[in-house]
């Protein structure tokens, strides 16, 4: 399956942190209802049973909403789910062994810090990249912020689509315009808003701006 660049436009990636007033289920409607074009389903503590749990109402709602839905890191719900992707980092599972578990019709998603990378994610099979961290971030702490040259490297150097990651959110997103992305994955300027539809909605008009 090969990626369109249009569903990369506002990549939500969920995160178990932002989880309070609404469940995870609810927050990921919100975020579609707002105009989610993917979603990335995160779980770093879940068990694998209650994973594919997840995943598997997650994948319904995302259905009802015609957005794919990729799985972070774990090859062996993402099958079972049925999901349209997979994303792995590159400490993870390298992506051609990805693509033997996964067959041709799942979407693979591959983490690059660096051209060469890039490069290597895409000779093995990868349909899109996650580039960054584009900014300083809270989610991750021990990552390093890409120079923006890197960035429009990247997209120059490959003919998927790249999305943006790291520290976006509304007051910097439009910095990003002229890299050449295709758009933004986001985690807690989506979950950790307060009104996550409204935001959604705000942050996609921004997202179609930097892609112009």
């Amino acid at each position: 399956m090969k990626c369109d660049k249009h569903t990369m436009l506002l990549y939500a990636v969920t995160d178990r942190a932002w989880v309070g007033e609404q469940t995870l289920y609810q927050q990921v409607e919100s975020a579609l209802k707002g105009g989610a074009t993917c979603v990335q389903l995160r779980e770093k503590h879940l068990d694998d049973a209650d994973f594919l749990q997840e995943a598997i109402e997650i994948h319904a709602l995302c259905q009802q909403y015609g957005v794919p839905l990729f799985i972070n890191d774990n090859v062996d719900v993402a099958v079972k789910c049925h999901a349209e992707g997979i994303h792995v980092g590159q400490s993870d599972m390298a992506a051609a062994k990805v693509r033997e578990r996964v067959g041709e019709d799942m979407m693979i998603g591959v983490s690059a810090h660096t051209v060469q990378e890039a490069l290597d994610a895409v000779a093995h099979g990868a349909d899109c990249l996650g580039v960054g961290a584009a900014f300083a971030t809270h989610t991750k702490e021990d990552v390093n912020v890409l120079p923006r040259q890197t960035l429009i490297d990247i997209c120059n150097a490959v003919d998927v689509p790249v999305v943006a990651i790291g520290g976006i959110h509304k007051d910097n997103i439009l910095q990003l315009r002229g890299t050449g992305v295709d758009g933004v994955a986001l985690v807690s300027a989506i979950f950790g808003a307060k009104d996550i539809e409204a935001e959604c909605r705000e942050l996609k008009a921004l997202s179609k701006q930097i892609v112009e």
